[in-house]
């Protein structure tokens, strides 16, 4: 079973970037779908963006055209380019993989905090 590994969150202000990165422990290279979620305080975990082995993309209506999740199997690695964040982004984000049968692996990772202020 691939572990994965979330990295580069942190604060940043109203309309600034960061890029965040999620290592695997294994190859990503079978692996069809990879998705980045998101959880803020008080709310239920959401999907924000997948990339499927082909990749193709698909995005939340919320970050749509700010946020870009790219791969690279190469390196084992995903990652989400976020800008023009907004305070409402303020999350943990995990990243996750579909299993065989298209549903999603359980064993999540610690995930990596995005704080956005105003």
């Amino acid at each position: 079973q691939v572990q994965l590994v979330e990295s580069g969150g942190g604060l940043v202000q109203a309309g600034g970037s960061l890029r965040l990165s999620c290592a695997a422990s294994g190859s990503i290279f079978s692996i069809n779908v990879m998705g980045w979620y998101r959880q803020a305080p008080g709310k239920q975990r959401e999907l924000v963006a997948t990339v499927t082995r082909a990749g193709t993309t698909a995005y939340a209506g919320s970050v749509r055209g700010r946020f870009t999740i790219s791969r690279d199997n190469a390196k084992n690695t995903v990652y989400l380019q976020m800008t023009s964040l907004k305070p409402e982004d303020t999350a943990v984000y995990y990243c996750n993989y579909q299993k065989p049968g298209s549903t999603w692996n359980d064993d999540w990772g610690r995930g990596t905090q995005v704080t956005v202020s105003s």
